[in-house]
């Protein structure tokens, strides 16, 4: 199923009403592209939260019936990457008339780092866009991915930001 802007603002909602104090909420993967304008929609739904508000969010989730998969992450670990602890100062926030939720989209850089590590064709497309839209250099990847702590072979991880820089970027 196709998840639209409107269907994740209507699932944030919600769960805002849900919960019983603030939490701040980072979309990642296609989420976060959807939520950027730079995607229609995403098949599933990935955020991030601090350990603290992670409870705090899952408890909300629980609480209201959407029938969506739903992947949460806790303090910067998305998929395989353990991204630096700016990454939610660095997240662009979202306007939203919520109460509780302050939500946020992970920044472009952050979203091509987290998508190296599996980095399929849909992946391809998605780094290609964040590149194109936000005007990303192949410095600001470079930089990033140096940050970023890989669960698994790293020796994969840094074949596949190679694999990014050779195919968006010119040979300096």
């Amino acid at each position: 199923m196709q998840i639209e802007k409107s269907g994740l603002m209507g699932l944030l909602e919600a769960a805002d009403k849900e919960l019983e104090r603030p939490v701040h909420v980072v979309a990642v993967g296609g989420t976060a592209m959807t939520l950027l304008g730079l995607k229609p929609s995403t098949i599933d739904i990935d955020f991030c939260l601090s350990q603290e508000d992670l409870k705090e969010f899952r408890k909300a989730l629980k609480a209201v019936p959407h029938g969506f998969r739903i992947d949460l992450f806790a303090d910067g670990m998305i998929f395989s990457q353990k991204l630096p602890e700016d990454y939610p100062e660095r997240s662009i926030a979202i306007k939203t008339g919520l109460k509780k939720i302050r939500l946020s989209a992970l920044h472009p850089v952050d979203i091509i780092v987290t998508k190296a590590g599996r980095l399929n064709e849909r992946d391809l497309e998605d780094i290609a866009a964040c590149i194109e839209k936000f005007r990303i250099t192949r410095k600001q990847i470079e930089e990033r991915a140096k940050l970023v702590e890989y669960v698994g072979r790293e020796e994969n991880y840094r074949d596949n930001i190679c694999e990014v820089i050779r195919r968006f970027f010119k040979k300096v």
